[in-house]
């Protein structure tokens, strides 16, 4: 079940590749999530001492929940994955020039997870090739259904 999912990384990335990573989250998070207070537009991933971390994933905290703590709304969260897959984001991160872009927060049998990507950057003609071939998608569907 999505929470909520970062269609701005669609648009300007290409998606290569697709992992799923726990969270580590605070109570007062899980909390916030869960009322639909996240948000992940303007977030990015990175790997750091063979650890991944994502950063700018905004959680803006409850007034009710987190009265006994100081929250953090942009703190950095870690990100929990297989050491292998950790290791294969390394190797296409710095070698082959990829970016990890969350793309998804989700529940999981009552986790939530994030769906992050290996992604390469879109140059403006791919962005407007890419809503051309949108629009002619719509286009085909609106005429088949007149058609029929």
């Amino acid at each position: 079940m999505s929470i909520i999912s970062n269609k701005k990384a669609f648009h300007d990335y290409f998606i290569e590749e697709q992992f799923e990573a726990g969270i580590v989250l605070e109570g007062w998070e899980i909390k916030a999530i869960r009322a639909g207070r996240a948000n992940i537009k303007e977030s990015y991933v990175i790997v750091r001492g063979g650890e991944v971390f994502i950063f700018g994933m905004h959680v803006t905290p409850l007034t009710q929940a987190s009265t006994h703590v100081k929250p953090d709304p942009i703190r950095t969260r870690k990100l929990l994955l297989h050491a292998a897959q950790i290791s294969k984001l390394i190797g296409k991160v710095e070698r082959a020039g990829f970016t990890l872009m969350p793309l998804d927060l989700h529940y999981e049998r009552g986790r939530v997870k994030v769906q992050i990507g290996l992604a390469k950057g879109k140059k403006q003609h791919d962005k407007r090739e890419a809503e051309k071939e949108r629009d002619w998608n719509r286009e085909k569907a609106r005429l088949m259904r007149t058609k029929v």
